[in-house]
């Protein structure tokens, strides 16, 4: 034992006689050959040299840049997939798509946007069905799944051992058992809790289990950026869900510390069903290396191709769906860019649901523009931090959409946890993207962009609803914040761009 402290008391020395030296060579790959926001790279030079071991530490943890494109260049390449996107444009572009009510005339070029840079397919037979407690959603998705006749795919960034997703084992296992094809992919640092054992368990059940970004040392993973946030359960190609909730007790309410879990997941069935499962199957591929895409069952469109003519001319009520992604995988910032569109459309009102609100230039200066506009802003944050650094940041931000005129609110009956944006009551943008730099850029990420005004108006109602719950932080209030929270703000804020 004396000999291990002796050889740790030599590293440290090591360390720090070298340290200089360290930050140096760090210095120069973040500066470089790195191609970071300046922000960012000011960000780690000053933790390098103002926090000298634990700037290191944080390095190492959280600024994995170097080998980005290697990581995910096979990824990179199978994400090229246009699954029947470059058609469905050109059947758009030679329609009048002005007169067609499904999408309305102000959100064409979204759409065109979508399919150009990301091939996401526009389907327009859907429905949905919007859950925000999630002992509804969790019972529903319990029903579904009891209902699978082929397949089921499951993904969540958290899974936990416990009631909520020990309550699913039984009917995954006895799916398995009818010769239902069952797949679980999890996130390696949202999963590290779950045992060993219990994926040993359903494996021997005849269930395949897919861990993106495994951790390498047990629950200790190094790899704290490029998460797989992303919560997709498709069922047959005839149910889909996506949204905000994972698996776990604190998500139907029994965490004592954060109460009453107020989220937003949507139930999908229609053609958008699809689109979620090409996203399931290309992370699935990518964490455990088997090609879904050999096998064309998985991805039968049911007519979707012929059936949007149609519903555009009205013979069908229809309900337009866009998949869209982020990613750090990816060249575009997806989920944001359609974030910004809306906002420089929005004529009316907006109104934001986020349990993070750390957004960048571009963002920020859209809602205070809309704002100054005379655009009806309206920010909805919790009023509690599950992570203390990013909610002071975002304490710090809704300041800054004060001063534009912009109304701000805290939700005050337990977490809020739903993710996604209402403009005008004609679109809205639901899914598993936070509005913050992470989701935008460092996460892997999954949204619905919804052409619908029926549902549109549905979640603002939603939204309304919740205002009874919340308090509104005025502008008189925020001015007048103590010194304590100015210095958590202005701490905080200094690190949102690696937050």
């Amino acid at each position: 034992m004396g000999e291990l402290f002796i050889g740790i008391w030599k590293v440290w020395q090591w360390l720090m006689s070298h340290l200089i030296f360290i930050n140096l060579i760090l210095s120069i790959i973040i500066v470089f050959f790195q191609r970071r926001d300046p922000k960012a790279v000011w960000t780690w030079l000053l933790a390098l040299y103002f926090i000298p071991v634990f700037g290191f530490l944080f390095y190492l943890l959280f600024c994995q840049d170097i080998n980005k494109s290697k990581m995910f260049r096979i990824k990179e390449v199978e994400d090229k997939l246009r699954i029947s996107a470059r058609g469905q444009e050109n059947f758009l572009r030679g329609h009048n798509i002005d007169e067609m009510d499904t999408l309305g005339k102000d959100y064409k070029e979204l759409v065109f946007y979508n399919l150009d840079t990301s091939g996401a397919v526009l389907t327009v037979n859907n429905e949905i069905e919007i859950f925000t407690d999630g002992m509804a959603k969790f019972e529903d998705l319990r029903n579904s799944l009891r209902q699978a006749k082929k397949f089921i795919h499951i993904q969540y960034y958290i899974i936990k051992k416990d009631e909520v997703f020990l309550s699913m084992v039984p009917i995954l296992k006895d799916k398995a058992r009818q010769g239902v094809e069952v797949r679980i992919l999890c996130d390696g640092m949202g999963g590290r809790f779950v045992p060993k054992a219990l994926w040993k368990e359903l494996e021997e059940a005849g269930i395949f289990v897919g861990i993106f970004f495994p951790p390498i040392l047990g629950r200790l993973n190094l790899r704290v950026n490029y998460r797989n946030h992303r919560k997709i359960v498709v069922i047959d190609n005839q149910t889909g869900y996506v949204g905000g909730f994972n698996i776990g007790k604190e998500y139907i309410g029994k965490d004592k510390k954060f109460g009453y879990w107020r989220d937003t997941h949507l139930k999908i069935r229609g053609g958008a069903v699809i689109s979620l499962q090409i996203r399931f199957a290309l992370d699935w591929n990518y964490a455990v290396k088997e090609n879904l895409f050999l096998h064309v069952e998985y991805f039968d469109d049911n007519g979707e191709m012929e059936n949007i003519g149609p519903i555009l001319s009205g013979e069908k009520r229809p309900l337009g769906i866009q998949i869209i992604t982020s990613g750090p995988d990816v060249t575009y910032k997806q989920i944001r860019n359609n974030y910004l569109e809306l906002f420089h459309k929005a004529r009316k009102h907006i109104y934001i649901q986020t349990p993070y609100f750390i957004p960048d230039d571009a963002v920020l200066s859209a809602l205070q523009i809309a704002a100054r506009s005379g655009v009806d802003v309206r920010l909805m944050i919790p009023c509690m931090p599950d992570h203390p650094f990013v909610y002071w940041a975002t304490y710090s931000y809704t300041g800054d959409l004060l001063e534009a005129g912009a109304r701000c609110y805290q939700y005050e009956n337990g977490f809020l946890h739903a993710k996604g944006v209402m403009a005008d009551s004609c679109v809205c943008c639901y899914g598993t993207a936070n509005m913050d730099i992470r989701s935008f850029e460092l996460n892997f990420e999954v949204n619905a962009i919804i052409y619908d005004e029926e549902t549109t108006k549905q979640l603002e109602e939603i939204f309304l609803n919740d205002l009874k719950y919340c308090h509104e932080i005025t502008l008189e209030e925020y001015n007048n914040r103590n010194i304590f929270i100015r210095v958590k703000e202005q701490g905080s804020r200094l690190l949102s761009p690696l937050l």
